[in-house]
């Protein structure tokens, strides 16, 4: 096939070009050329998509099999590519998110599930992450005249992770001595690695018909406490997870998510949150590698990236980056050891 991929160079973009070139597609990538560089091996055309010059430029001449749009955010931005390219491409895919269906992540969703009011014409500052990928999704839905393949993974890790949820874990596991664990190790988890997203984003693409699937591995893959086991072995480390309750953990004022990453306390607005339907995709032949495997790959990528010393920030703008503050995480524990 013949791919175009709006962007292609950080984590998700970066995985889907990698497995298109790897199955011998011939792969364009459109981009600005700021984040990073270009997988070896494609045609690369720098522009920016919100500039409507560019997505001329683009389209000037030029057809593919299928558009990825990988991380397109403001829904008239999104409308913008979906016009610019219908006629140019039997199908375009998009990645949505799960935060784009209503009452996620209080709640278990499935496709079936409403999404957000969102507007497929808004602009920026008129809307939410939440109502911008809502939003998103109707414009693919409404310019686009072709087949529209809609991607909503819930959390994605594995190597490029430019959020840094796994790699702040593999780092503070690295570091070694008592650490602050969250909760219960027992605690399901759910999660998907960024290279099963690609696959299944490529093996529908190469069927050419249009869905719309919820992405992720089926709930319970994993514990938080068989995920941190695996970032110690992988690191060889000698690190000691003290596992504090949620109520403690709260009371010392810690941020649910973000400063331990993939902590969702028991609470009813997460109670949804690792609770994805995601039956249709599996019965669509979608593929989830073992947990090891991303752990394990994770950290490789991480040492040949010269990443171990600090996780990658994120690139969600004014979201910090994940983890927890040193001092602050040695003031817990005295706490919770002078109980």
């Amino acid at each position: 096939m013949k791919i175009l991929v709006i962007g292609g160079t950080v984590f998700l973009g970066r995985a889907i070009v990698e497995e298109a070139l790897r199955r011998g597609h011939e792969v364009t990538t459109f981009n600005r050329g700021r984040s990073a560089a270009d997988v070896p091996g494609v045609e690369t055309v720098r522009g920016d998509r919100e500039v409507r010059a560019d997505l001329e430029r683009l389209a000037d001449g030029r057809t593919w099999d299928v558009v990825v749009d990988v991380f397109g955010l403001v829904p008239r931005v999104v409308a913008e590519s979906a016009r610019a390219l219908s006629g140019k491409a039997a199908m375009y895919a998009y990645v949505s998110s799960v935060s784009a269906i209503r009452g996620f992540p209080e709640r278990p969703v499935d496709e079936d599930s409403p999404l957000h009011e969102g507007s497929p014409d808004a602009g920026p500052g008129e809307g939410t992450y939440e109502t911008f990928k809502a939003g998103s999704e109707r414009a693919v839905e409404r310019w686009f005249a072709g087949e529209k393949l809609i991607l909503a993974p819930g959390v994605i890790l594995g190597p490029y992770e430019n959020v840094g949820r796994l790699p702040t874990w593999l780092n503070r596991v690295r570091r070694g001595g008592r650490f602050v664990a969250p909760g219960d190790p027992g605690r399901p988890l759910q999660f998907i690695d960024v290279r099963d997203v690609a696959a299944f984003l490529l093996d529908r693409a190469e069927r050419g018909t249009g869905d719309r699937f919820l992405v992720s591995s089926r709930p319970g893959v994993t514990t938080f406490g068989e995920l941190l086991a695996e970032c110690a072995r992988v690191t060889g480390a000698d690190a000691e997870p003290v596992w504090l309750n949620d109520r403690f953990l709260l009371e010392q004022g810690v941020a649910p998510w973000n400063e331990l990453p993939l902590w969702a306390p028991d609470q009813p607005a997460f109670a949804g949150v690792f609770r994805l339907s995601t039956e249709k995709a599996h019965a669509a032949g979608l593929r989830c590698r073992p947990v090891a495997e991303t752990v394990r790959d994770t950290w490789a990528w991480l040492g040949e990236a010269g990443g171990l010393a600090d996780a990658p920030a994120t690139n969600r703008g004014a979201v910090p980056r994940p983890g927890i503050d040193a001092a602050k995480e040695a003031r817990i524990l005295a706490a919770w050891d002078a109980r």
